[in-house]
């Protein structure tokens, strides 16, 4: 048996690569022909036999008019063959004209019937393209835009209507979203933010046992995690939403700028970073690509070996800019490669140590990078480690692109 979904499956046919308005056309077109043609070999048929049945029985007749003041029956027989011969060659003579005219008017009608049903074909097109232009356009920006077709009941506006009410709905649920993370940004930081405060009073506290010390520096490293957790998701959910703010970074600078930040020489596992950088452009939200190549960096030295080794590369590849970060540290097995970008997802071995993560770096990494339309991939190393590949374009990507 043959697999439905082998190679044959993909192969495209010469026919499906023509556009859609293309194909109308040569429909109607080709109907026209065919049922011109048809029509054309009819008539000629039907011509051809009514000449046979006339022109015989006149010749019959001017045979033997002739005949009546003929007397000889050599001559008589003579010009009744030449008289039959002369009539049926008019009557070939006739069909043949009628073929060559017929033949060049159906051709000329033939293109005539190609042009008329392209324009047919790309009037009835026409409130389709309309659908698709506004689809291209949206984004969670501009959802607010609508189609409007106008015109009778048929398909097309059916098609259009039910399009509009789609983004209705879209559009809603995004509102919804925003509100939503607002919310809880506010409600979830808040108390947080609280029981921070007041486990910082109670260490400052004189009068305070070392018991109750003990105890409120575990309760503020579980207030910190949780704290780093809300971070997490809400910058996971605000990152898979449409980007306010499109424009050319340097993507150095924003290395630059993570360096300030990021602690590149931890007490616990101490690093050697290397780095490489070329001058690189990229389109997007420098904040957003700042937390990027920020999250990338933490991994890279949080899941290392003491004196490990961090690589940091930074190059331009056409339109695209390229931020490659390497680092040795434990065996990671290929399949569990994929799982990583996955929020909540660790290495068996780190899963019960929430202490030093909460899985959802290089989740908010890929969150981040496919808002900006671009690609970000990781390998293992053979000597342990990873090796994470983020290209970032240097020109705007929509979103109805990357379906």
């Amino acid at each position: 048996m043959t697999d439905p979904d082998g190679p044959a499956a993909g192969r495209v046919r010469p026919w499906n690569r023509l556009g859609l308005r293309m194909r109308l056309a040569l429909l109607y077109g080709g109907s026209f022909f065919v049922a011109g043609s048809l029509l054309l070999w009819s008539t000629y048929l039907i011509t051809g036999q009514a000449l046979d049945q006339q022109f015989p029985a006149k010749a019959m007749r001017i045979v033997g008019e002739k005949a009546a003041s003929v007397q000889e029956g050599d001559t008589l027989k003579s010009d009744m063959v030449l008289e039959k011969v002369n009539v049926q060659q008019r009557a070939d003579g006739v069909l043949d004209e009628m073929l060559r005219s017929s033949v060049v008017i159906m051709i000329v009608i033939g293109v005539i019937a190609f042009v008329l049903g392209y324009l047919v074909a790309d009037r009835a097109l026409r409130p389709l393209d309309r659908v698709t232009e506004t689809a291209r356009r949206l984004s969670e920006s501009t959802l607010h835009e609508r189609i409007g077709l106008r015109g009778p009941q048929d398909e097309v506006k059916r098609l259009a209507d039910t399009f509009d009410a789609m983004l209705d709905r879209l559009h809603r649920v995004f509102e919804a979203q925003r509100r939503f993370i607002g919310n809880a940004s506010h409600e979830l930081r808040t108390p947080l933010a609280i029981n921070r405060t007041i486990l910082e009073v109670s260490l400052e506290e004189p009068a305070a046992s070392p018991d109750l010390k003990a105890l409120a520096r575990a309760l503020l490293g579980t207030n910190a995690r949780y704290e780093r957790l809300i971070e997490g998701l809400l910058l996971l959910a605000q990152s898979e939403q449409e980007l306010a703010i499109r424009k050319s970074v340097d993507v150095r600078q924003v290395i630059r700028a993570v360096e300030e930040q990021l602690d590149l020489q931890p007490r616990k596992r101490p690093v050697t970073l290397h780095q490489d950088l070329s001058a690189a452009l990229a389109m997007g939200d420098p904040l957003f690509l700042e937390r990027c190549v920020f999250n990338l960096l933490e991994n890279a030295i949080k899941y290392n070996v003491r004196g490990g080794d961090v690589w940091l590369r930074l190059r331009q590849e056409g339109d695209e800019a390229v931020v490659v970060v390497e680092n040795t540290g434990p065996q990671v097995s290929p399949y569990e490669v994929d799982d990583l970008f996955e929020p909540f997802r660790r290495l068996q071995g780190d899963r019960v140590r929430s202490a030093r993560g909460a899985g959802l770096g290089l989740s908010i990494v890929r969150a981040i990078v496919d808002a900006h339309g671009g690609t970000v991939t990781a390998e293992a190393r053979p000597a342990g480690g990873l090796t994470v590949t983020m290209r970032l374009p240097r020109l705007e990507r929509r979103a109805a692109v990357r379906a």
